[in-house]
Order: C-alpha cells, then structure tokens, then sequence
C-alpha cells in the first residue's frame, strides 16, 4: 500500500503490478498531405474501426483487476487518462460505439495505442489517474490549469527567534505552517498585521545575525527588535506562543488576554504600555475583519461549490483555517459540453488536492461521482481520514450556498468576458479583412539595449482572452543582428514558425496562430511576409501595428500587406484591444529583457570558468578583490588561494592568458 503523503511522482513504480505498452496494430497508411494524427473533426468509419480494433486487441489481454488506461495518438500524446475497478470491464466498453457519446467516438477514432497499468487497488488506481492527467493533459479529461502552490504562513523553529515569513512550495524547514492563504497580498496583509499585534521579525536570519542597531521595522513597531537585544529570547518567546495559538484558531484567548493587560496598564497609569497593547489589539482585529466569512463551528475545512451553464464550469473554494476565511479562489475546469457536474467535480477533486495539503473536512455543494472512493483516496493521500460531505440544512449548508452564489456569479462574469472577447475578436476580422474569426493571435516583440541582452517575446490571445501559459521568450542566439530589429523579428519568426511547421503544421494541436500581430511598421510586416515566404505558409494573415505621430495612443497605423496603411477610428472598441495586445507583448518583452539584465549584472567573467563554483569565486574575489585583480594575478597567487590547487589556478590563468 503506498503512503499517500508522500509525492505520488515519486511512488508510480511501488503501486503497479504490471506496466506494458500495446500496440497491436501497425499506423494506417496516411494519405498525402493528411499528417500522422487524425484530427477530431474528422470522424469516419474506417478510422472508428481502426481505433476499435486497436482497443478490441487491448482488451483481450487486460487482467479483471484495478489500474489505469491510456489512449494514444498516432504522434504518442495522451488521448483520455481512466481509471477502473476492472480494467478488462471498463475498456471493453469503447468497443460497443453505438452507446458511446460523439466525443468518446472521436477519441476512439484517434486511438493509435493505448498504455496499462495495473494497481493494488481502485484507491491507487484514482490518485494514480489524478497525477496523470495533470501531468500528461490528456485532449478529452476534465483539465484543472492549475500549476501553482498556495502560500502559507510559516513561523520558523529553527532559530532561537522565530522568524514570519511567507511560504509556498515543499515544507522542508522546521516550523509551524498555517494556510492555505487563497493570494499571496492576503498573506502579505496578514504578515504585516501579525507583525503589528506580536512584533515579529521577518529579516532573514543572515540580516539577522549582522544587525547592529534597529532597523526601520522597530522604528514603525512592527517588530521587538530582537536582534540587538531589545526583549529578551523568553520574552520574544511568549509573543511568538500567542501568535501560534492565534493562528490556530484561539484568537478570543490571546485578545481577551491582551485587553486584560492593557487594562491593568492603565490602572497602574502605564499609559505608553498600555497604548501599545491597545495597537496590538486593534492590528489582531484587522485580521479577523479582513478574513470576511468567520465560522466557530468548523475549524479546518475547504467549501466547494459548482456552477454549470453554457456547456461549462466554475468551480469556488473557499479556504476556512481554525475557524477564520482564509480567502477564496475560482477554477474554471477545461471540459466537454456533455459532462456533466458531478462528473466535472469528481475530477476535479481528484486533481486539485494532487500535491495540496488536505483539510480533515471538504463540504461539497453536490455528490461527485464515486464520493465514498474519493473519500477513501483522499484519505491515504492526507494520511488521516478526509471526510467529504454533502450538508442540507443549517450553517454548514449555508456556507455552501454562498460558495455556490458565488461560483455563479463568476461563471456569469466569465462567460460575459469570453461573449466580449469573441465579440472584439470578430470585429478585428472585419477591420483586418480576415476571412475568419481568429481564435489564436500571436503578438510579437523585441527588447534590448544597445544590442545587449536582446530578447524577443511572443504573447498569445485568444477567446477566453490572454492565455499566458502560451506565451514564449526568445534569447537572441544570432549576435549579429542584436540591436537590428529587423534581424532580430527574422530570428524570432523563423524559429517560431520552423518549429511549427515540424509539430503542428495543420492546426491539430491549437497551436497553429490564425493572426501574426508584429509590434512595428512597414519594415517589420515585409519581414514577416518574408519569413513566411521562406517557410512556405500562405495559409497565416500577418499584419504590423505601428506607435502614432509623438507615440500618441490613438494614432497608430497598421500595415497588411499589397494594402495602404490605415488607422481605426479613436473610439473604436478594437483599436483599444489591438493597443491593449501591443502594450501587453511590450510589457512581457521588457520584463523578460530586464529579468536577464538583472541576472548578468550578478555575474562575473569567473562565471564562465568551468570547474569555478560559488565558493572558489567567492574566496578569489575576497583574496584579489575584483574579478579584474584576478585576471592580472600570476599563476603563484592565484594558487595561494585557500581552495584553489595548482590545476584549478592553472585553468584561472589559462582562461584569462589564452595562449600564453
């Protein structure tokens, strides 16, 4: 049985029996011109009994015990991730296509091969399902985009004076961790008022160590100044025992305690102490009034609704923690029309807690599908027992009603955005003269200075607006042309459009663009027609948009080819979009540019030393002083450095006298 608190990544090999890759029938021959993968659009009947033979073989050698099944296509992408009580009974199924839904046809269609793996259980067979489909993304799953941690607070345990900070990722520090915070500016308010009721230091334990005065946090009363000794450890003690039980939930102890001291301060006309303790208070009820929904009858448990209009979904957490409302977050699941919610909130679940820690209560809105097993599989992956309920009546029901208010409120919103997007998108057609709506636009720019850390960027938009998970950076490799931007939009179009043509060159996978929008004029847009020339494309619209006279917003020009340049009206909806796209790939670009000028700025010429690590710089540096001391040492000092033997300084010399 695997130990479900530890990362199932890293456990897939202690839960199977048996892995094997079926192949049992050879690729059909491709027609010319119609690529290795069929599409999903194209659904015929030789294709159908092609993938239901392919799973018809399968079946005859699957075992009735649990696991996991693949599709695959024809290129080895993962069709659909399921998982089975009976691997034998559940894929059988996929051969009887009369009763299958279109969507479950279409991916029979497609089916090349398919992959098993055999588990203990049907438990192991779901978390196994769950870490799958997340990492493998499969075309025909409820998809969770979902692929950051969420903060916590982390009060340290392994200095003498604990330190707050905030934490995401793998707890591998001693100390105590509160959370799950649904942002990190919610955090961050939090920190800052803890800070003010308790007065602990966020310093890093290095800044700690080399203070010798107080700094601007003891000046502001944020913090006890414990660093040069301005409360004593046993003092700094008990504010850190009182900012542990308040984040645990007994927040009525620690501030009926409080008022109790500042009230006595003030019998005994401790009026300065007594002010303190009044500001610790009133920072302790910052925190409680901005933690909005407060509950006493449910300590630590998730609040999860679902709301499903229009072919699809928003799902609502809410994140409650010793008693208090640690924030809420939305997810909107990729799915097909046909799911419907308790099958969508099944997976959901599934994915959501994959790598997350795991409340002891999760009240749900609806039954998903298989909720006993869920319960069962979350279970094992906490490590203790994981209650999923269903309330219908009294406060807890309450508390769902308005997760679910709220999930149908941001479905509403969201759909509104995409109806407003898809609007927008269609009027740029009509303005660009494109034969379709586009429903992929890839933005393109440049950064540099003077040719120095050059860097090209692409953003991408689309029906549902930004889709930032598709945006791509690219490191100037031609130097040549660092600081041409003609040159360097010819590298960066080359290399986008090559690689393309190579992977997706019909559009199967989505990331053929329907639109090129180039951050230039005139000759950034024959750039493009010429790259695209080059590469054989005439099937992708390309068009340049170029700043206004004094780079007025409003007055921008856009170039299409064999057409005059034109502007849009000032009070176009679509020129605000095209200049919101612009202003969008610039900033990204910028960003990307400034990132890679920070990090060269660290660097030094020993960098590009092999066999020079951090600490034989860092002892050359503090022997020579500079990286240019170094270059001008001679062989004999640079080999009486601590660390530094007499091959390694041979090297150093070498590296900075070549041939000499």
């Amino acid at each position: 049985m695997l130990d479900g608190r530890a990362s199932l990544s890293h456990l897939l090999p202690a839960m199977t029996d048996d892995t094997r890759l079926s192949s049992p029938l050879d690729p059909p021959s491709v027609e010319p011109g119609e690529g290795e993968q069929t599409s999903a659009r194209r659904l015929t009947g030789a294709n159908l009994a092609r993938g239901v033979a392919v799973i018809q073989a399968v079946v005859d050698t699957l075992p009735a015990s649990p696991g996991v099944y693949r599709m695959l296509a024809g290129d080895g992408s993962a069709l659909y991730v399921g998982k089975a009580r009976s691997l034998k009974a559940r894929v059988v199924n996929y051969t009887r296509v009369q009763a299958l839904p279109n969507r479950l046809k279409r991916m029979v269609a497609e089916t090349i091969t398919m992959e098993i793996v055999t588990t203990h259980t049907e438990v192991e067979a779901l978390l196994l399902e769950a870490n799958l489909i997340k990492t493998l993304e499969p075309r025909y799953n409820v998809l969770l985009r979902d692929d950051k941690s969420f903060p916590h607070i982390l009060l340290t345990g392994d200095h003498a004076f604990a330190r707050i900070t905030k934490h995401r990722g793998a707890r591998n520090r001693p100390g105590d961790y509160y959370g799950p915070f649904a942002s990190a500016n919610a955090v961050n308010k939090t920190i800052v008022a803890l800070q003010r009721a308790f007065l602990l230091r966020n310093c890093s334990d290095q800044i700690f160590s080399s203070r010798t005065r107080p700094c601007l946090q003891y000046q502001i009363k944020r913090c006890a100044a414990p660093c040069v000794g301005r409360i004593s450890e046993d003092e700094y003690g008990a504010l850190v025992a009182d900012a542990r039980r308040f984040l645990a939930g007994r927040s009525r102890d620690v501030q009926d305690r409080l008022v109790s001291q500042m009230q006595e301060a003030a019998e005994h006309l401790e009026f300065e102490r007594a002010a303190r303790l009044r500001d610790r208070i009133r920072a302790l009820t910052f925190v409680q009034t901005h933690q909005e929904v407060n509950v006493d009858f449910v300590e630590d448990a998730d609040v999860i609704a679902i709301h499903q209009a229009g072919g699809s979904s928003s799902v609502q957490v809410f994140f409650f923690r010793g008693g208090s409302n640690y924030g809420t977050r939305c997810y909107a699941p990729r799915h097909d029309r046909d799911l419907g919610p308790a099958a969508v909130l099944a997976s959901f679940l599934g994915q959501f807690y994959d790598g997350k820690q795991i409340p002891p209560l999760i009240l749900l809105s609806e039954a998903p599908d298989e909720l006993e097993l869920l319960g069962e599989a979350l279970s094992l992956r906490a490590g203790r027992k994981v209650s999923l309920v269903v309330p219908q009546r009294g406060t807890k029901r309450s508390l769902v009603e308005n997760a679910l208010t709220n999930a149908r409120e941001a479905h509403g919103r969201r759909l509104a955005e995409a109806s407003a997007q898809r609007t927008l998108l269609e009027g740029l057609a009509e303005r660009l003269g494109l034969e379709d709506t586009p429903e992929r636009v890839e933005v393109y720019d440049n950064s540099h200075i003077q040719g120095t850390n050059a860097v090209g960027a692409m953003i991408v938009a689309g029906p549902e607006g930004l889709m930032k998970g598709q945006y791509r950076t690219f490191k100037i490799r031609n130097t040549a042309v660092a600081g041409d931007d003609y040159g360097m939009m010819r590298e960066v179009l080359t290399r986008r459009l090559s690689r393309l043509m190579e992977e997706d060159p019909d559009g199967e996978k989505g990331t053929k663009p329907d639109l090129l929008l180039i951050d230039g004029g005139q000759g950034q847009l024959g750039v493009a027609v010429e790259v695209l020339k080059s590469l054989d494309i005439t099937d992708i619209p390309v068009a340049a948009i170029a700043k206004g006279p004094d780079r007025d917003a409003g007055r921008e020009r856009f170039f299409l080819p064999d057409r005059e340049p034109f502007q849009l009206p000032p009070n176009d909806p679509v020129l605000y979009f095209l200049q919101r796209l612009r202003d969008e790939a610039h900033r990204f670009a910028i960003g990307t540019h400034r990132a890679r000028r920070t990090k060269a700025l660290g660097r030094s010429e020993l960098d590009e030393i092999a066999g020079i690590g951090s600490a034989r710089k860092k002892a050359l540096l503090q022997h020579f002083g500079s990286a240019r001391a170094v270059a001008r040492a001679g062989l004999e000092d640079l080999a009486a450095v601590p660390g530094i033997n007499r091959t390694v300084a041979q090297k150093i010399y070498d590296h900075f006298h070549p041939g000499g």
